[in-house]
């Protein structure tokens, strides 16, 4: 079977101003390309109001009704999602297609050194969104004559990273944005040694702030009056409407990610979907429809499978990300978890919300880092952040807390 690329992904406009704009992925299915799919929407800022999947397991549509913002750059998004459906190779003018397994993607050691400001992180990290520069792990320090001393190791979507005119592209944004507080900036593709200390496995997180972030036990629902109670999540399965499929219903509050949330869910337990919709209705109220099946083609009747799918997406969905603000001695520290997919892929944007909030909050950032983590079974992405009290203005706590998770969750 062969399809023209260019109509693989077709994004159309909006009818009338706000009203959300139609992108249709018409390609061959593979395993957790719904997934992929919106993590793309998700890395691009956008929220997805409504969704229709259809698939035969060799072949599969999907409509997303998406809302952006105007400076959403929606030729790249083609481009991207473009790039996560199975690749093709062109013959006479069609494509024919065949899932390859993805190249790691080089790394790179962004040193960069400047004066102190408030906001500058984020401003770092914005620049670096825009020019599709992910940021794998971060050391953040600064010094007592007010200098920060930032190491990011990157990698770069455009795969450019390594060219000069990339390299003087990226320090010249990043002039653009901090001026003459900017000292220096170097960038260098780093050796297969360093790259994999960038990627090392996964370490035991301190038990400390495995009880503080976690609770007792990884499944514990958040306390009582916290801000991260999103509302209500009913998750129920039926096997009785459809020969072949198990239906899931889901009824919870909308958030940013949601849909990719339940996606990666059901990639990790290795479930297909054949069917689904997604709407938004009024005050952000969602409902889901997912007719799915095991990898071996048949329903979900085990009831212990049933009740532990059940509740894992109740879980996600009620708690996508652990935000805590703890003390460390004399410090502040705020901590942001999010569990890592079983392929190794993260969560986006989520450095980029942490520091937006903060510096929404008008809250400075002395130190931070990102790594990688194993608590119980799970791998977690967990950024530590220590927060500069020193000019004497502090911010509640649970005010810190709530801002944070508001900005990542989409309801700031």
């Amino acid at each position: 079977m062969g399809i023209l690329c260019d109509d693989m992904v077709i994004i159309r406009p909006s009818a009338k101003e706000g009203e959300p704009r139609v992108v249709t992925v018409n390609c061959p299915d593979k395993t957790g390309l719904g997934c992929d799919l919106c993590r793309i929407i998700l890395s691009f800022g956008l929220n997805i109001v409504r969704v229709d999947v259809s698939t035969d397991g060799k072949w599969c549509y999907i409509v997303f009704w998406v809302v952006g913002k105007s400076t959403t750059r929606w030729s790249l998004l083609q481009h991207r999602l473009l790039e996560a459906c199975p690749s093709c190779s062109s013959a006479s003018g069609f494509s024919f297609f065949q899932l390859q397994p993805p190249k790691p993607s080089d790394v790179f050691l962004l040193k960069f050194c400047c004066y102190d400001r408030k906001g500058l992180l984020h401003d770092v990290t914005e620049v670096l969104c825009e020019l599709e520069l992910a940021i794998k792990k971060v050391k953040v320090s600064t010094t007592p004559d007010g200098k920060v001393m930032d190491l990011f190791f990157i990698t770069d979507a455009r795969a450019l990273l390594h060219t000069k005119k990339r390299q003087e592209d990226t320090h010249n944004h990043l002039k653009t944005v901090l001026g003459d507080a900017m000292i220096s900036c170097d960038i260098t593709m780093v050796g297969p040694e360093i790259a994999a200390c960038s990627q090392t496995p996964p370490a035991l997180l301190p038990s400390t702030i495995t009880r503080e972030i976690f609770g007792s036990k990884i499944e514990d629902a958040t306390p009582s009056g916290s801000p991260q109670i999103s509302s209500n999540i009913s998750v129920t399965m039926d096997n009785s409407l459809s020969p072949s499929h198990t239906l899931v219903q889901i009824v919870c509050h909308d958030h940013k990610g949601l849909l990719y949330d339940i996606m990666r869910t059901l990639k990790d337990y290795n479930i297909q979907i054949s069917y689904g919709r997604l709407t938004t209705k009024p005050k952000r109220n969602c409902e889901v429809d997912l007719f799915i099946m095991q990898a071996d083609g048949k329903k979900v009747v085990d009831p212990n499978k049933q009740n532990a799918l059940c509740s894992r997406l109740q879980m996600e969905l009620l708690r996508p990300l652990r935000v805590a603000v703890v003390s460390r001695g004399p410090d502040t520290e705020l901590l942001v978890a999010n569990p890592v997919e079983l392929s190794g892929k993260g969560r986006p944007l989520v450095f980029f919300d942490i520091t937006h909030a903060l510096k929404m909050l008008n809250v400075c950032i002395f130190s931070a880092e990102i790594g990688r983590h194993m608590v119980g079974d799970r791998e977690w992405e967990v950024y530590r952040i220590l927060l500069d009290e020193g000019d004497g203005v502090s911010v509640p706590r649970n005010k810190i807390e709530e801002g944070v998770w508001k900005m990542l969750m989409g309801w700031e």
